[in-house]
């Protein structure tokens, strides 16, 4: 069922995507700064508790709801998976703004997509040249595409229920409002969600690094991983970008012009530097490992069926 339930809910986010932000999201967002405002006092101790109280409530909720529908009708169980991955996934949003860069790049409007690029990755873009701006959304596309429907896939097919897309999307969630924060004041709040948020990625990482290969340049991709992820500042993003970029056969990372100087990051990939062409490919790239796993949740699927 798990394989129904993944193509359900990608039709529907295809067809009518939620508005992005979703109110689901703005809402857990406001709830986790509540939960900040209450409960940080310095210590990695009361981000534990947070995280535990951010995020196992919802958990015993939507698997109380999936096992009472369950019963009541298997039907009606299957339809709240779905609509619960449908409230999850959000990818549509992320498509729509960097075909957006794209068609700008295209059309020669450089100034265009460096307002749409930066307001996309709210950094400033004013001094990014046109490999600038495709180097940058193609690495946002790649991480974006991961965690917004990758990931997310992942994680749902192995928990009962929705409840492994429900972890993933607000483990992620709390990584980037308490875990990602600098400040002093969160240092020690946010690490450990930071830290359960690595764990849970882990090995989707690395699933959608092995599906970029298979899709893509296979050799270079495992060359690039093997040999550049670590050194990105984040070693599980690195994986990410590195596999992509020798999927593709494109270079990212590498300096970025930034306001008062340039941001030195190390180069990932190997081949030619990015345009709008590369871009349109990136994307692909991204749908061809969807496809890649959906063939293999079927086939799993159908194991179970013959097995059963």
């Amino acid at each position: 069922m798990s394989f129904l339930c993944v193509v359900a809910a990608l039709f529907l986010e295809q067809l009518r995507p939620l508005y992005h932000p979703s109110v689901f999201e703005l809402s857990f967002s406001r709830y986790a700064s509540r939960l900040s405002r209450d409960l940080n006092a310095g210590q990695s101790v009361h981000g534990t508790v947070g995280w535990a109280v951010g995020v196992l409530p919802w958990l015993i909720l939507v698997l109380l709801v999936h096992y009472l529908l369950t019963a009541l009708n298997p039907l009606l169980g299957w339809a709240w998976a779905v609509a619960v991955l449908y409230a999850c996934i959000d990818f549509k949003a992320t498509t729509r703004d960097y075909s957006a860069i794209t068609d700008a790049l295209r059309a020669g409007e450089l100034e265009k997509a460096r307002e749409q690029v930066a307001r996309w990755r709210g950094e400033p873009a004013t001094q990014w040249s046109e490999s600038d701006i495709a180097r940058a959304a193609i690495e946002t596309v790649f991480i974006r595409g991961h965690r917004d429907l990758l990931g997310l896939i992942a994680w749902f097919v192995v928990l009962p229920g929705p409840t492994g897309a429900v972890l993933y999307k607000l483990s992620a969630i709390l990584a980037d409002e308490w875990g990602r924060r600098t400040d002093e004041e969160f240092r020690a709040f946010g690490y450990f969600s930071s830290r359960v948020f690595e764990v849970l990625d882990w090995v989707p990482v690395r699933l959608t690094a092995i599906a970029f290969a298979i899709a893509g340049d296979f050799e270079d991709a495992l060359q690039c991983w093997r040999g550049q992820s670590q050194a990105w500042l984040d070693p599980q993003t690195g994986v990410i970008l590195a596999s992509g970029a020798g999927a593709l056969g494109v270079k990212l990372g590498g300096p970025l012009p930034k306001q008062g100087g340039v941001d030195y990051r190390p180069q990932l990939g190997t081949g030619e530097d990015p345009d709008a062409n590369y871009m349109q490919s990136a994307l692909g790239l991204i749908w061809r490992t969807l496809v890649i796993w959906l063939i293999v949740l079927l086939l799993v699927t159908l194991a179970r069926w013959v097995g059963a």
